[in-house]
């Protein structure tokens, strides 16, 4: 298993299980996946337990993968706030 670096950032919004049905979401996750290519992953989520929708990048760059987590935060702020 090779160890890569992990961004995780908690983005408040109002109603965090809609981010599985917003198409504007999914599509900066779907650049960002192509960006990544095989050397990283995404993963956003609804919190199970609080306001939030979880955020988390994981690749080789560690300054990509925290523009990368940056951006999809901005764009589930946005699209949820």
């Amino acid at each position: 298993m090779d160890r890569c670096p992990q961004v995780m950032i908690n983005v408040a919004v109002a109603a965090p299980k809609t981010v599985n049905g917003n198409s504007e979401v999914s599509g900066a996750v779907t650049e960002v996946e192509r960006s990544l290519g095989d050397g990283g992953r995404v993963l956003i989520r609804p919190s199970g337990t609080e306001p939030l929708v979880r955020v988390m990048v994981e690749g080789r760059d560690e300054t990509a993968i925290r523009n990368h987590a940056e951006r999809l935060a901005s764009v589930v702020a946005d699209a949820l706030g």
